[in-house]
């Protein structure tokens, strides 16, 4: 019987984790066993009894649980000291490889099998596992929350004995699933929402969610297999930066969820630009945890800049930690029960046998392991650390 194992985030300020006991029992009913870390669901109010009681095994001390782990599953990374713990083993969670290769040359020496969550393909098959979209959508709510607790002014239109009160105006710039979602989530607020993507084809999405869509002719732009946005040349980025200053100085909110997959984020906010916003307008940038698409936002920091509110707080699915949870949990389960296998016994009288199987010929694991029997098996993450490192 294959050994998961779930332990804490070390991450600091972490409340989310990547079980709830609804999982537990789903996995048990697999046949896996599940053994947590002491305190797992503390961030979101679960207790160790809660998980006991649906068929986990409660472990206190962390050393012991990666060892009897046969798969670790997380969120975050585990720390590069205790990779020693799981030589042999499978582990899940969101890696970062493109940013990594210290880490990624651990993991091979280690012999780890690695899956990264965030590569996993966006196919209509991967959906129900496809973590970086679910937590990307609960992060779209998110900024604008943030963005409306910085604001000091209400975003609906209000007819009052005392008085008309316009709707603020929402600026969203990009238009993937957390643009989709921060669109959606102004608009049932009662704001005056526009949106702007390099991929035209979103256009129809934006005015289906009732918002006004900036339309700038940047010439060839695309998108990748993936749905990712295409990176834009220098003159295209000069281009957009100009056509949207007006929309940008003309808003009250603006959220920045511009991100390259594998890639440094593009700045498409700059401080001249920021200048001709209003004082006492915000902006939340998605991106400023890996460089920033605001020039003078601060990595997990809120600043002000010209009399404008920057919100670069990051990590955003955490401010929404159950509900981010639930989904994670479920993305990782469905992962797992994807490649969960019986095996066949003789003795029709013995326990069922069950295996995780690793299979890098299926298109999802040849996407998502990272490395395998001590080398990089992901042959993009393979040629992009190479490129680094030359």
């Amino acid at each position: 019987m294959p050994t998961l194992a779930f332990p804490k985030e070390t991450l600091n300020g972490e409340k989310r984790c990547a079980l709830l006991p609804s999982n537990v029992k789903a996995y048990k009913l697999l046949g896996a066993a599940v053994i947590i870390e002491a305190g797992l669901g503390k961030g979101i109010h679960i207790t160790d009894e809660e998980y006991k009681q649906a068929g986990a095994e409660v472990v206190d001390k962390r050393e012991k649980l990666l060892k009897q782990a046969d798969v670790v599953l997380s969120i975050h990374k585990l720390p590069l000291s205790e990779l020693s713990l799981i030589a042999n083993k499978v582990v899940i969670s969101f890696l970062d490889p493109f940013n990594n290769a210290d880490y990624v040359a651990q993991l091979c020496q280690q012999n780890i099998t690695s899956f990264s969550m965030e590569m996993i393909p966006r196919s209509t098959r991967c959906q129900k596992m496809d973590a970086l979209s679910s937590q990307a959508s609960l992060a779209g709510y998110v900024m604008v929350v943030k963005g409306i607790s910085e604001l000091p002014a209400v975003l609906p239109m209000m007819m009052t004995a005392a008085g008309t009160i316009k709707p603020a105006k929402v600026f969203v710039i990009g238009a993937g699933v957390a643009g989709l979602q921060a669109i959606a989530t102004a608009k049932r607020l009662g704001a005056a929402v526009t949106a702007f993507d390099t991929r035209a084809v979103v256009a129809e999405q934006v005015h289906s969610l009732g918002a006004k869509f900036l339309d700038i002719d940047l010439g060839e732009t695309g998108q990748t297999a993936q749905g990712y946005a295409q990176a834009l040349t220098a003159e295209q980025m000069q281009i957009q930066q100009q056509e949207q200053a007006k929309c940008i100085a003309d808003s009250d909110i603006v959220i920045t969820t511009a991100q390259l997959f594998g890639r440094k984020p593009p700045v498409l906010i700059n401080k001249d630009t920021v200048a001709l916003m209003k004082p006492g307008s915000v902006i939340v940038d998605m991106a400023a945890e890996n460089g920033g698409n605001v020039e003078g936002s601060v990595a997990g920091e809120t600043v002000v800049v010209n009399g404008v509110t920057v919100v670069g707080t990051g990590n955003w699915s955490n401010d929404v930690a159950k509900n981010a949870t639930q989904m994670y949990g479920n993305n990782v389960f469905n992962l797992v029960s994807e490649f969960w296998q019986e095996q066949e016994s003789e003795n029709e009288s013995e326990a069922k046998q069950c295996e995780f199987v690793i299979d890098l010929g299926d298109d999802i694991q040849a996407n998502a392991v990272i490395t395998h029997q001590g080398l990089i098996s992901n042959e993009m993450i393979k040629n992009h650390l190479q490129k680094e490192q030359a």
